[in-house]
């Protein structure tokens, strides 16, 4: 696809709210900053959602919005009656990344963006990956752009989510070949772009996730309602070192946390009560994707995190466990749409 001219792009756009989440990483935010004013396109509104509540980062923000109101000036009045490029959303806790996407892509709704662009503080914005993006965005409602590791080469995402499983296709062709997109069916909050239909349709991120598969199942509900997209335009890159286990030089095993370890088991459990409420809870099958996932943890703390193999287990373990009281918790109710459909 060809790209679209500067001004029709400007006009795709115009109501685009980039979305970021924040927790002590004052140092990646401003390289995130820094991408967004050299972007060849305004963004706006940029919502910064500070998970950790810092004096700091408020300061780094009131700067930013300084210096892209001087850049770019005032925009397109909001809900609030405002017309700053720039607003900080500072949470009383630490939500976790569900929990910040959540709060943020709430408050980019009620400001009136018909765009979402979500985001971590780790990545940096190609200059033209707002154009890159726009020209997607007639045609689809949900697009995920293409990015650069932190090395220059290119980072393969997993794109095709096996529902009955609950995991990641891990062989899925990485190639896209002419149409330059290939659909997919998961989501990932690293530069995913979806439309405000969307939101009405499917409702706000699942706070209750805290970390890992929010994204995933967001754009497994999503897929419900649209057909969402993965485009072979390289939008960002990532800016933060993280030690992987190289495979076949293409797919890797990054290094995680404890904490990570333990969403990633625990909230398995979400995502079966999601696939219970529609439809697509096949008990077996994804017992059996339960027991790849956590071979595929030991797998990573084994080749790359060897040094908290203990603990590491541990939180595999409890997370599991406690997985299974999220899957018969009688009070479980999925998010809810904002508009019936």
């Amino acid at each position: 696809m060809n790209d679209v001219s500067i001004s029709e792009a400007k006009k795709l756009t115009a109501k685009l709210a980039i979305v970021v989440v924040t927790y002590k990483r004052q140092e990646l935010l401003k390289t995130l900053f820094d991408s967004i004013e050299q972007s060849s396109l305004a963004p706006w509104r940029v919502v910064i959602v500070d998970n950790e509540h810092s004096d700091e980062t408020r300061r780094m923000v009131e700067e930013f919005g300084e210096r892209i109101t001087a850049q770019w000036g005032k925009t397109i009045v909001d809900a609030d009656g405002n017309q700053g490029r720039v607003v900080y959303a500072p949470q009383t806790e630490n939500l976790g990344g569900a929990g910040g996407f959540s709060a943020g892509v709430r408050k980019a709704y009620e400001l009136g963006a018909e765009w979402f662009w979500v985001m971590d503080d780790d990545v940096a914005i190609e200059p033209g990956g707002m154009r890159m993006l726009a020209k997607w965005m007639p045609s689809h409602d949900v697009i995920q752009g293409s990015r650069y590791d932190y090395d220059g080469g290119p980072f393969y995402w997993q794109y095709d989510f096996i529902v009955p499983l609950g995991i990641p296709n891990p062989i899925a062709p990485a190639a896209f070949g002419h149409a330059g997109y290939r659909v997919m069916n998961t989501l990932c909050f690293e530069g995913g772009l979806f439309r405000r239909d969307i939101v009405e349709k499917v409702g706000f991120p699942d706070p209750r996730f805290f970390i890992y598969w929010d994204d995933t199942i967001y754009g497994y509900l999503a897929s419900k309602v649209t057909n969402p997209i993965v485009v072979a335009d390289r939008v960002m890159r990532r800016t933060r070192t993280i030690g992987n286990w190289d495979i076949a030089g293409l797919r890797q095993l990054n290094s995680t946390s404890d904490m990570n370890r333990y969403h990633i088991m625990r909230n398995r459990g979400y995502m079966a009560r999601y696939f219970m409420a529609n439809g697509d809870y096949r008990p077996f099958l994804f017992a059996m994707g339960t027991v790849a996932t956590f071979a595929k943890e030991v797998i990573r703390l084994v080749a790359v995190d060897r040094e908290h193999v203990g603990s590491g287990l541990k939180k595999l373990v409890a997370g599991w466990w406690d997985s299974r009281a999220l899957m018969h918790d009688p009070d479980w109710k999925p998010i809810q749409p904002l508009k019936q459909r």
